[in-house]
């Protein structure tokens, strides 16, 4: 081989090492709170519709019960980087049914809320309109 050759394989390699490299740091320079929104928003897209109660409330998370394939689920979900977003008073879904996002295969991996999407069935705390006043 010649040694024009072997530079352009050296210099194709090395350009390959480097961006691996990049994207492998990149991974590691993500904060929690971002992998935590990149988790939300896959399992919306990716997730399955199913129903959960939530059991209590207790400042930015929201702890939540349900059933997939027979197995129960206890879990929770902080919202406290998405609160700006929910226009539910969330005193009054405790003990109530919301809907839920899983992953079929993880199903204890499930969101209640997120970027784009809500579960929580609640009254809003939006004004009411005139056919909605009592």
């Amino acid at each position: 081989m010649s040694a024009p050759v072997q530079v352009v394989l050296l210099l194709a390699s090395a350009a390959g090492l480097l961006g691996a490299g990049f994207k492998i740091l990149s991974r590691f320079r993500r904060t929690p709170a971002e992998r935590e929104r990149r988790r939300r928003l896959a399992v919306n897209m990716r997730g399955r519709l199913g129903d959960a109660t939530v059991t209590d409330i207790d400042g930015d998370t929201i702890y939540y019960s349900y059933t997939v394939s027979g197995v129960s689920y206890t879990t929770s979900q902080d919202i406290s980087q998405i609160r700006d977003l929910i226009h539910t008073d969330l005193e009054r879904v405790i003990g109530g049914p919301v809907s839920i996002k899983y992953f079929p295969r993880i199903p204890a991996n499930s969101i209640v809320v997120c970027e784009e999407w809500s579960g929580l069935r609640g009254k809003r705390d939006s004004p009411q309109t005139g056919d909605d006043q009592a």
